[in-house]
C-alpha cells in the first residue's frame, strides 16, 4: 500500500515527527515543575529552621533580662537572703541603693541549657535617678544572637552571615 499523499506531502511521515516534539515538551514542563516544587520545599525548610532559631533566641534574650533584673534586685537592702554577702532579715541597711551590673555584660547560657548553647547574650543596664528624691528607674536591654561580633557581643552589625538570628527585649522597672 502506498502512503497517502496530499499535494506531494507524505502524511504518515509528518505525524511521526509530532510525537517526539510533544514528548520533549512534556518532559521540559515536568522538569520545570519539579524544580519549582524542590525550590519551594527547600525555602520552607530554611524558614522553619530560622523560626526555631528565632524562638531559641527569644528564650536566650529572656535569660538575659532575668539575669539583669536579678543583678539589680540582689542588693542587700531589698533582697535579704540573696545579697552578696547574704544579709540576715532585719539587719539590712535601708540606705543601700540598687545598682546596675557592669554594662554591657555578655555571656553564653550555661551548658545545662543545651538548647541555648549556640547563643550569646549581651545585657545593658541604665539607671535613671529622679532628681526630686523619687525612685530610680532601671532600663535593662537584652540582645541575644547566634553569631556575635568580633568582641563576642550582640548585636552583630558588621558581618552577620546567612542564618543570623537576633532578638532584643527591653524591661523598665
Amino acid at each position: 500500500m502506498k502512503p497517502q499523499r496530499t499535494n506531494g506531502i507524505d502524511l504518515k511521515r509528518t505525524r511521526q515527527g509530532f510525537a517526539i516534539v510533544s514528548a520533549i515538551f512534556i518532559l521540559v514542563v515536568l522538569a520545570a515543575l519539579g524544580a519549582f516544587i524542590l525550590n519551594v520545599f527547600t525555602n520552607q525548610q530554611i524558614g522553619s529552621a530560622l523560626d526555631v532559631q528565632g524562638a531559641r533566641a527569644y528564650q536566650a534574650a529572656r535569660t538575659g533580662i532575668e539575669w539583669g533584673v536579678y543583678q539589680v534586685q540582689a542588693t542587700a537592702a531589698y533582697n535579704f537572703s540573696y545579697g552578696t554577702p547574704a544579709v540576715a532579715v532585719n539587719s539590712a541597711n535601708p540606705n543601700t541603693t540598687r545598682v546596675c551590673p557592669v554594662s554591657p555584660s555578655s555571656f553564653t547560657p550555661p551548658a545545662a541549657a543545651s538548647t541555648l548553647s549556640g547563643f550569646t547574650v549581651t545585657v545593658t543596664c541604665l539607671a535613671s535617678a529622679d532628681g526630686n528624691n523619687g525612685p530610680t528607674v532601671f532600663s535593662i536591654t537584652s540582645v541575644a544572637c547566634n553569631q556575635p561580633n568580633n568582641n563576642n557581643a550582640c548585636p552583630n552589625t558588621t558581618n552577620p552571615g546567612s542564618g543570623y538570628v537576633e532578638r532584643r527585649l527591653d524591661v523598665v522597672f
